[in-house]
């Protein structure tokens, strides 16, 4: 079957390059196209890949600068400011998959779907590590028929800095917003202060200092489940593996708490574990979901839509590749 080239934006950075090889590696026949903003950067990853080509962007134009060129997906790894890509995907009526924003710059992406919902999928790629928290939390919420809380607490090893598109968006997001989107006894509010401080227990019990994020999973997840309170924390220091002289690895504390099927009080508490550290977990999830958008899972492509990550992302495929990856979802001790 043929496929028209996946346009990533950003493609030579550390997230972009590990995502187009992680699809390379599944589908050999797939072609990209590898835009960054250094060319000799883009050329040397599009050789690698192979059936790959580095192009050169202009952001202000319509066509990017690539004329009658066809492309299948557009996939943007760094902060899109002008949503160059969503304009270029929007017009010829593309799916659009966007992984920098903030949850409190999505308004101008929505309102560009908004005005033509039928052009293609749009997803709002921003959920921690694209997948990576609510794929597994949704599956472990089955064992519920209420969900009241849920508490995630996100440990990035200080090795696992990424690359430079990473630093870039995680000190902007920062500066740009203090405050934590969290869901509390059925309210949103946005901690400040001291009650945006927190704490949460690794995979080896040791007790990490964080601070809340205004990640989009709180509103997905709360939305999903009904739940009542939803709040997301994260910390950087060591990761469990590396307390015990192991090599760096990530981890996401998923602490879920309502009533069972038999209608009796149930707390849980699991961690999604990755021995790669974030880039192969998130690189995993822009893969599938870009099985999902262009067809290449063997399926008719994803009709036009706004979409979560974990509305793509078929559960089962999701936590067998993370096991193949060395990964797990890891049942933890509640006390």
């Amino acid at each position: 079957m043929h496929f028209d080239p996946i346009l990533m934006m950003g493609g030579s950075g550390a997230i972009g390059r590990l995502s187009a090889q992680t699809l390379r590696n599944l589908h050999t026949n797939v072609p990209f196209l590898i835009a960054g903003r250094n060319m000799e950067k883009a050329q040397a990853v599009a050789a690698d890949l192979g059936n790959a080509e580095a192009v050169q962007l202009n952001n202000d134009a319509d066509d990017l600068g690539l004329g009658s060129r066809k492309v299948g997906a557009v996939a943007v790894f760094h902060s899109d400011e002008s949503l160059a890509g969503l304009r270029f995907a929007n017009a010829r009526g593309l799916p659009h998959l966007s992984i920098s924003s903030g949850v409190f710059e999505i308004a101008p992406e929505i309102a560009t779907f908004m005005h033509k919902p039928n052009a293609g999928a749009v997803v709002l790629g921003y959920e921690w590590l694209v997948g990576a928290t609510t794929v597994p939390t949704l599956e472990l919420v089955k064992a519920f028929t209420r969900i009241d809380s849920i508490k995630i607490g996100a440990l990035v090893d200080e090795e696992d800095g990424g690359g430079p598109a990473v630093a870039e968006d995680f000190e902007r997001l920062s500066k740009m917003m203090s405050a934590a989107l969290t869901r509390r006894d059925g309210a949103y509010i946005w901690r400040d202060g001291d009650d945006n401080k927190a704490l949460f227990r690794a995979i080896d019990g040791t007790e990490i200092k964080a601070s809340g994020f205004s990640s989009i999973d709180v509103v997905g997840l709360a939305t999903a489940t009904g739940a009542r309170s939803v709040q997301f924390d994260l910390a950087t220091g060591v990761s469990s593996t590396r307390r015990r002289g192991e090599p760096k690895s990530t981890e996401i504390i998923i602490e879920l708490s309502g009533e069972d099927h038999d209608g009796r009080t149930l707390e849980t508490r699991h961690a999604v574990f990755h021995p790669g550290g974030a880039a192969p977990l998130t690189a995993m999830g822009v893969t599938m979901i870009l099985e999902r958008l262009t067809g290449l899972d063997g399926r008719a492509p994803a009709t036009p839509g706004l979409y979560f990550p974990y509305q793509l992302i078929e559960p089962g495929t999701f936590l067998h590749r993370l096991e193949a990856g060395g990964g797990g979802v890891l049942t933890l001790d509640i006390a």
